[in-house]
């Protein structure tokens, strides 16, 4: 059975995706046919329904559980792993509503989390989230939200951090921050569902063997970063969390759906289960 499976081509997916996509570990009789694309082209295509299984920031999950149930095994969630909010000069956090803010995308989990913060600031505007250091280091936008690989090279590029989001989030609700997780179409019988997330947990399993030799499919795809960066990268985003949710991870997502709702950022009556 082929399923079409989308992830995004940073260092955390391509480790925990590359065993079993590339015929490295028994997948059970299922192939995946996959595509590489940046978080919010996921969420987009999420919202067409277009994938079997996909990576999805978890404020685009909010608006697609009638379509999508989340698997156990694969997610983005942490301590420590926010988006951060940077800028060339210090800026007043009082005052963000007179600046220009450059976001990753409107559906990600960095959007959300800004917006529940500063509920009042709407000068937002979408830029790749690869682009966003460049963008506010040019004065086109006055500060930026980066995310991924961005959390480690944007002091050395010359921006300054106003504010820690994940910080805000975990001082703010004593949870993990969920940013991403791995959806599969509400439609798969649970059999499938159930296999899936075992596949994922071995592809997991096999990348942490090899570590911490990085796989090819890792760094041929990575963008522009040293190796030392890649596996910052990793260490920070695949964690117990990744291999599996557990009761903790679990309740931060229900957490941050419960703040969407009661934000008024979800109909708080819409929507289906997020687990099975």
């Amino acid at each position: 059975m082929e399923l079409s499976l989308g992830f995004s081509p940073c260092p955390n997916d391509t480790f925990i995706f590359d065993a079993m996509v590339n015929g490295k570990i028994d997948t059970e009789g299922l192939t995946f046919n996959y595509v590489l694309e940046d978080v919010e082209t996921l969420n987009n295509r999420a919202a067409s329904e277009k994938l079997d299984i996909t990576k999805l920031s978890y404020n685009a999950f909010l608006h697609l559980t009638r379509h999508y149930v989340l698997l156990h095994s694969g997610s983005a969630l942490g301590k420590g792993v926010g988006p951060l909010l940077v800028a060339k000069e210090e800026i007043d956090l009082s005052d963000l509503t007179n600046y220009r803010i450059a976001i990753p995308g409107v559906q990600t989990t960095a959007n959300l989390l800004f917006t529940l913060a500063f509920p009042s600031v709407v000068n937002k505007h979408e830029v790749l989230f690869t682009d966003i250091e460049a963008s506010v280091l040019s004065g086109k936008y006055d500060a930026g939200l980066v995310i991924h690989e961005s959390r480690f090279t944007y002091a050395a590029r010359g921006l300054k951090k106003l504010m820690d989001m994940g910080d805000w989030w975990e001082n703010t609700t004593n949870a993990p921050i969920p940013l991403g997780g791995i959806v599969i179409r509400r439609t798969m019988d649970e059999t499938i569902s159930t296999k899936v997330d075992r596949i994922i947990r071995r592809s997991l399993e096999y990348a942490w063997a090899q570590y911490p030799s990085l796989p090819d499919f890792v760094l041929n795809n990575a963008q522009e970063m040293s190796e030392d960066v890649m596996r910052s990268h990793i260490q920070l985003y695949v964690n117990d969390y990744t291999y599996d949710l557990g009761n903790n991870g679990k309740r931060a997502i229900e957490t941050l759906f419960s703040e969407a709702k009661k934000a008024g950022l979800v109909d708080a009556s819409s929507g289906s289960s997020i687990f099975r």
